[in-house]
């Protein structure tokens, strides 16, 4: 009976399904889009990197006015006099590197493993969001079934309440029975009210999630195609593909090519640096002088004070904490499928200890009130049987959502909740798309999407 609610609370070709609501979250959602434009800006960094391999150029101008008034001996032969100029020109300079420690070459590489590392952290963030998603989801389910629950057991308790008054007015019951109905009403009233506010919170957090209303929620099924036959072989899958580890392996790399880039500013440097002028005005008036140089420069570092040393063994403990940081997101991973799994085989159990309670508790609930027709039992027998089938009914609605959100959570820890896996029906973001756009750029101010 409690499996209609939450696997068939709506129906018809305008339901929202399942995965039409994860389809809407996979790209309606705010944090995840802003996920996807941090991978973007991150993209941009293998593009900065890259202008190591490239010349620097760099034009200049200048004007100015000079006066100058000379006075010089009769004998020198030179005359002195008032002179003005007005001393101009401009020139073009560029310097380009040779060799600076390798130091390009692996500030590219660790800005392509900056990149994988985002599109880890982006596939990560996606598999969160369709998991908050569908849990959402599922709680609207739960929590709509509840509250129509919750109010026809007001309905029954009212009747209930009204057959009392009528047994105490010829007599077969006392004052009592109608109070303990009474107080019984009471309580089922509180508990619509208090299934309704969770309705609207899980209403509101739908709302987040997915970026629209809750509307006619079609049933929602659990995700056992994604999922494998035992743990030990979910946590295998795990360990090997879930984007958080990988993102973690993506950090050592950057942290390790970080090392060797602070020791490159150890080596000896080389470089050309070309330089064409020309000037007006310079000596005396209506001069004109154009100049030109190409210079080779070896530069190499003997002390800085022990800044680049100090540097280099920094950046070899970040690597040592990055490591560390891997290993701990590697148990987590590992503990979250154990949690999860353990949370899928619970939910299955509670499923079919449910039905069997409120398979008994209908038979109890019947008995009882057949026997308190006759005399024995009381008031109070009907309204705990009453009661314990609710709880069983309940008890059946949470069960199933749990089953639904585990069988998702144990595909998330799995690092298999993603938008193709599910087969949803949206145009799967390829962050690979924008990186191909911008790698190679030598210059430009507009995105590759025209902003």
């Amino acid at each position: 009976m409690a499996s209609v609610f939450v696997l068939a609370a709506a129906s018809g070709a305008s339901a929202e399904t399942l995965d039409s609501a994860l389809a809407r979250a996979y790209g309606n959602n705010p944090s995840l889009n802003a996920q996807r434009a941090s991978v973007r800006a991150t993209d941009e960094n293998v593009a900065r990197a890259k202008s190591g391999y490239r010349p620097q150029v760099n034009a200049s101008a200048d004007i100015g006015r000079s006066y100058s008034n000379v006075n010089r001996p009769a004998r020198t032969g030179t005359p002195g006099g008032e002179n003005f100029l007005t001393p101009r020109g401009y020139g073009i300079e560029i310097e380009q590197s040779i060799f600076n420690g390798f130091r390009t070459v692996n500030s590219v590489r660790q800005a392509e493993s900056s990149v994988l590392g985002a599109r880890e952290t982006l596939s990560n963030n996606e598999q969160n969001t369709l998991l908050d998603a569908a849990t959402a989801y599922m709680n609207v389910l739960r929590d709509t079934a509840i509250l129509d629950l919750q109010r026809n057991n007001v309905e029954v308790l009212d009747e209930q309440l009204r057959q009392t008054r009528d047994r105490f007015n010829v007599g077969e019951v006392t004052r009592t029975d109608v109070a303990q109905a009474e107080s019984r009403l009471a309580a089922s009233r509180s508990q619509v009210s208090l299934a309704e506010s969770n309705l609207r919170t899980s209403i509101a957090q739908y709302r987040q999630v997915v970026g629209v209303e809750p509307r006619s929620l079609a049933p929602g099924r659990p995700l056992d195609r994604l999922l494998p036959k035992s743990v030990e072989t979910a946590l295998k899958v795990a360990l090997n593909e879930h984007p958080a580890i990988k993102a973690s392996e993506h950090g050592v790399d950057v942290a390790e090519l970080q090392v060797k880039i602070d020791q490159g500013a150890l080596a000896p440097q080389v470089g050309v640096r070309g330089t064409v002028a020309q000037r007006y005005d310079n000596q005396i008036s209506d001069d004109r002088a154009l100049s030109a140089s190409v210079v080779a420069q070896l530069t190499v570092p003997i002390y800085d004070g022990g800044v680049a040393y100090a540097t280099t063994r920094q950046s070899k403990e970040t690597v040592g904490q990055r490591r560390l940081e891997a290993d701990s997101i590697r148990d987590q991973v590992r503990a979250a499928v154990v949690s999860t799994w353990g949370q899928l085989e619970a939910a299955r159990a509670q499923i079919v200890a449910a039905q069997a309670q409120i398979d008994a508790s209908e038979t109890a609930l019947n008995g009882v009130r057949e026997e308190a027709r006759v005399g024995q039992r009381t008031t109070l027998d009907v309204l705990n049987a009453q009661q314990e089938l609710l709880t069983a009914r309940v008890n059946l609605i949470t069960a199933q959502r749990d089953r639904v959100v585990a069988s998702y959570a144990v595909a998330q820890a799995m690092g298999r909740l993603t938008s193709r896996s599910l087969g949803l029906a949206v145009n799967h973001y390829s962050p690979k798309i924008h990186y191909d756009q911008v790698k190679d750029l030598w210059g430009g101010l507009t995105t590759p999407d025209g902003r």
